[in-house]
């Protein structure tokens, strides 16, 4: 099996995860997917495979040398978005991108353009994984997946390359902010790791957003409309004002690069009760906190209008920026960036705007840069990933292994 047939096979299992679970997995579906991987992973002769009750699949391939060398890791994520259906994903392969419009569905008219997608541009005679334009794609994360396993079989089959210990690690709810949660480092028992996660290709990532989701809940009072005047408290209208108060310019869509943002992501309310979820982010630790401490002064300002717990807000930090671990350690990024050279790949070091359990593993003691995996649009029925960038992204897996083993 090569790397595209098992990324077309990974993209077949239905593996989206869910923010109102609190089991771990949050989805059973997400375990079948484990199973199946576990399964795989013994058959191609690796060591160590254990797969535990909380979705969590560790494996290793032994080193092929005698002198010491650091054990490091390579980790990807199982789950896809809930933002878009996993359900019976349906891909298929434009070889040879000529240009110009992907015809997703013709019945239901949806395409992939450049004139929305501009970076279809830079792809121009690649082969272009896509969806059937119902779905998403998978690639995040089930590139990074197929590129590790396959990078393990492409080190086995050559074993003139030295390298040492390699630990691989795949996880659950990393889409929900949950995947390294209960991911057991010392297990893991690596001096380093990289995610292969996200991303064109070429990136190379070791900042991200700190990152918080925020519950705002509202109680109402509901009475007979004829009769309400002075009495009756409607929880919907109040969601709207209390939205209404955050800043306008401040949201995804109207930022980019180092700018921070509230994000509502979803809202459901009638007059007894309404609730709204966001997701706060910021590169600046500083200005993280001051996001948060505004959401908590708005619902004070609404509750001091409405009456007291008319606006209960909930906020729960979800992971911190990574850069503060890994600086101490850049030669892990060095390895990272001269590995890319050797496979042919020009390095572009960024900041994500977005997060990785990388992330949240650095703060448990594994620092963990992140590595391109190749596939843009995310999230959606627009995602597709480059083939060749899945062949440049494994192949730079293998040259971290080679080039770790010089040091």
């Amino acid at each position: 099996m090569d790397l595209l047939e098992r990324f077309l096979n990974y993209v077949k299992f239905d593996t989206q995860s869910s923010e109102e679970s609190t089991a771990c997995p949050s989805t059973d579906k997400q375990m079948i997917f484990a199973r199946y991987l576990k399964s795989e992973l013994e058959s191609l002769g690796l060591s160590e495979v254990v797969l535990d009750e909380n979705g969590y699949l560790f494996a290793t391939l032994p080193a092929n040398v005698e002198r010491q060398v650091p054990t490091i890791g390579f980790i990807a994520h199982m789950d896809t978005s809930p933002d878009c259906s996993g359900c019976n994903v349906s891909p298929r392969v434009v070889e040879k991108y000529a240009g110009g419009d992907i015809v997703l569905s013709a019945e239901d008219g949806i395409v992939t353009s450049p004139d929305c997608f501009p970076e279809l541009n830079d792809h121009i005679g690649e082969d272009l994984v896509v969806t059937d334009g119902h779905t998403l794609l998978g690639a995040d994360d089930k590139a990074g997946i197929a590129e590790i396993v396959q990078a393990m079989v492409y080190l086995k089959e050559h074993p003139e390359i030295e390298h040492g210990k390699i630990r691989i690690g795949f996880n659950p709810d990393e889409e929900i902010g949950k995947g390294a949660h209960l991911f057991d480092v010392e297990k893991f028992g690596c001096e380093w790791a990289y995610t292969m996660d996200g991303g064109e290709i070429g990136e190379l990532e070791f900042e991200n957003f700190n990152a918080a989701s925020a519950k705002v809940s509202v109680e109402g009072l509901s009475v007979h409309p004829g009769y309400a005047k002075d009495k009756m408290r409607n929880a919907a209208l109040i969601a709207v004002e209390y939205a209404g108060l955050l800043p306008a310019d401040q949201t995804p869509q109207t930022t980019d690069n180092y700018e921070g943002f509230f994000h509502l992501t979803g809202m459901k309310g009638a007059v007894e009760k309404a609730e709204l979820s966001y997701i706060i982010r910021d590169h600046d630790r500083t200005k993280f906190e001051e996001r948060k401490k505004l959401m908590m002064d708005l619902a004070a300002g609404l509750n001091e209008k409405y009456g007291e717990n008319t606006v209960v807000i909930d906020i729960q930090d979800q992971y911190y920026n990574m850069r503060e671990k890994i600086e101490p350690k850049m030669e892990i990024i060095d390895i990272a960036s001269e590995a890319m050279k050797e496979a042919g790949v020009v390095c572009k070091v960024k900041a994500i705007r977005g997060g990785t359990d990388g992330a949240q593993l650095s703060f448990m003691g594994l620092p963990c840069p992140n590595i391109f995996a190749g596939g843009l649009n995310f999230h959606g029925r627009h995602e597709f990933v480059p083939v060749q960038s899945m062949e440049k992204a494994m192949m730079t897996i293998v040259k971290i292994a080679e080039i770790t083993a010089k040091k």
